[in-house]
C-alpha cells in the first residue's frame, strides 16, 4: 500500500498536466502518449526507505560539495563562528533507476519517503534548516538512480582559538561533516571535486578577518561504536591588525610620549608634573580596561595586546616615579644646605656689632673647627685599615664599612637635575628597543 501511494504521488508531480492521476491507475487524456516516462510508474515498487542502497553489500559512496554563503560572526569570547552553507550530497540508489536520460526535480516533501544519509555537523552548537517560504531542500533524481540532495543550513560551530598573539593572530577553524549512525562499512564520504568542491569562501568579506587559505580533508572518526567517515573543510583566518593599531596601539604610545613631557618641566613645578603623571596613569588604566572588556570571557589568556599595554603602563608609571625620586633628592639637598646658610646670616649680623679683633678671633676659631671637622669626616669615610695595631675583627669591620660607604656613594644623587637630563635620553631609547623586540617577536615568531 505504501509503495502504491508513493508511486501515485510521484506520478502526479512529474507527469504532464494533460495526464490525470487516480489512486488505482493513470490514464492519458490524450489517449495515445503512454511512453513519455517509460518505467517510471513502477519506480518505488518494493522500495524500503529504512534500508540503505546496496544493503548487505558494498558501502554507499556519498560525494559532497559546499557553498559558503556567509560567515556572519566570529566570536573570540565564545570560541565559535556562525556560517550559512549550502550542503549538496550525491549518491546512487539502484532501486530508483528508470528508463531515459533525463533528470527530474521532485517536491522536497518526497524526501520523507526516500533513504537519505544521516550526515551531521561535528562540534555544532546550534543549527537550523531554513524554511521560508518552504523548507529549503532540493531533491533531484537522475535516470541512473543518482540522487542530488541539497540543503541550506545556518550553523554555529565551535572553533578552538589560540589568542596568545591577539590581535596579530591567525586562527584555524574547521567545518566537519560526519555520518551519525552508519560506519565506514555502510557509507563512504568523499569530496565531489577535491578542493574545488568548496565555493564562496574566497569571496567572503569579514569585518576583522581575511581568509588566508582553505583546503579539504578526508578522515575517519574512531568511536567506541565503530569507525565513521568524516569530511573536513579547514580554513585559516588572519586578523586585520590595522583597526587595533588605530584603536589601541597608537593611543597607548601617545600616552607614553605624553608622560615624557614632564622631563622638560622644572622640579619646582610640582602641580604640573604631578598632574601629567597621574593623568597619564589613569588614562592608561582606562585604556587597558576597555581593551579587555570585549574579551571578558578570555581573561585567562595573556594576549599580545595585554603585553604591549603592560609595557606602556610600566613606562608611564616609571616617569611618575622618576619625578618622585628627583624631587625627594632635591628636597634633601636643600635641607642639608639650610643650616649652613642660616649660620652664615647670623654670623653676618654679629659681625656688624663687633670690632676687628673679635672678628679675627672668631674667624680663627671657626677655621680651626672646620679643619678638625673635615679631618674627622675624612677619617671616618676613609679609615686606614692597614694599621698594625688594629685587631683582625676591627680590620674586617673597617673594610666592610669602607665598602658600604662606596656603595652608598654610587647610589647617592649628587645633582637631582641630572635625573631629568638622563631620563630625556634613556626613556625614549629603552621604549624604542622594547618596541623593536615586541613587534619582531609577535610578527615573525
Amino acid at each position: 500500500m505504501f509503495c502504491r501511494y508513493f508511486c501515485f504521488l510521484s506520478l502526479c508531480l512529474l507527469l504532464p498536466t494533460q495526464r490525470r492521476c487516480s489512486l488505482g491507475h493513470v490514464s492519458d487524456l490524450r489517449g495515445s502518449d503512454t511512453t513519455s516516462l517509460p518505467g517510471f510508474e513502477n519506480l518505488t515498487m518494493g522500495y524500503n526507505k529504512y534500508l540503505r542502497p546496496y544493503f548487505g553489500g558494498e558501502p554507499v559512496q556519498i560525494a559532497m560539495s559546499l557553498d559558503i554563503a556567509s560567515i556572519s560572526s566570529i566570536s573570540e569570547s565564545d570560541m565559535d563562528y556562525t556560517a550559512t552553507i549550502y550542503l549538496r550530497q550525491r549518491w546512487t540508489d539502484p532501486r530508483l533507476v528508470f528508463h531515459g536520460n533525463k533528470s527530474f526535480t521532485l517536491d522536497a516533501r518526497l524526501v520523507e519517503l526516500l533513504w537519505v544519509p544521516d550526515t551531521y555537523i561535528v562540534e555544532s552548537k546550534r543549527s537550523f534548516l531554513h524554511d521560508v517560504t518552504v523548507g529549503n531542500r532540493l531533491i533531484r533524481l537522475f535516470s541512473n538512480g543518482t540522487i542530488l540532495y541539497a540543503l541550506r543550513i545556518t550553523t554555529t560551530v565551535a572553533c578552538n582559538m589560540d589568542l596568545s598573539k591577539y590581535p596579530m593572530d591567525t586562527q584555524t577553524c574547521r567545518l566537519q561533516l560526519e555520518s551519525w549512525g552508519y560506519d565506514e562499512n555502510d557509507v563512504i564520504f568523499t569530496w565531489l571535486r577535491g578542493n574545488n568542491s568548496v565555493h564562496g569562501i574566497e569571496k567572503l568579506r569579514l569585518s576583522q578577518y581575511t581568509v588566508e587559505r582553505y583546503y579539504t580533508l578526508v578522515s575517519k572518526s574512531q568511536q567506541e561504536t565503530g569507525s565513521y567517515p568524516r569530511l573536513i573543510l579547514q580554513f585559516e583566518l588572519r586578523r586585520n591588525v590595522l583597526y587595533f593599531i588605530l584603536e589601541t596601539y597608537v593611543p597607548s604610545t601617545l600616552l607614553v610620549m605624553l608622560s615624557w613631557v614632564s622631563f622638560w618641566i622644572t622640579l619646582d613645578s610640582v602641580p604640573a608634573r604631578t598632574c601629567i603623571g597621574v593623568t597619564t596613569v589613569l588614562s592608561m588604566t582606562t585604556l587597558m580596561i576597555g581593551s579587555r572588556s570585549s574579551l571578558s570571557k578570555t581573561n585567562c589568556f595573556i594576549k599580545a595586546i595585554d603585553v604591549y599595554l603592560g609595557i606602556c603602563f610600566s613606562f608611564i608609571f616609571g616617569a611618575l616615579v622618576e619625578y618622585a625620586v628627583a624631587h625627594y633628592s632635591s628636597s634633601q639637598k636643600c635641607v642639608a644646605k639650610g643650616p649652613q646658610e642660616g649660620s652664615a646670616n647670623e654670623l653676618t649680623k654679629e659681625m656688624e656689632g663687633v670690632n676687628i679683633t673679635n672678628i679675627l678671633n672668631s674667624s680663627i676659631t671657626g677655621y680651626q673647627r672646620k679643619i678638625s671637622f673635615t679631618s674627622i669626616e675624612i677619617s671616618s669615610n676613609n679609615v686606614n685599615c692597614s694599621d698594625l695595631t688594629m685587631k683582625t675583627h676591627e680590620k674586617i669591620k673597617c673594610v666592610l664599612r669602607n665598602k658600604m660607604h662606596r656603595i652608598i656613594g654610587y647610589f647617592t644623587i649628587q645633582n637631582p637635575s641630572n635625573v631629568d637630563h638622563y631620563s630625556k635620553l634613556l626613556f625614549p631609547l629603552f621604549f624604542m628597543l622594547v618596541n623593536v623586540f615586541y613587534w619582531a617577536y609577535y610578527l615573525y615568531f
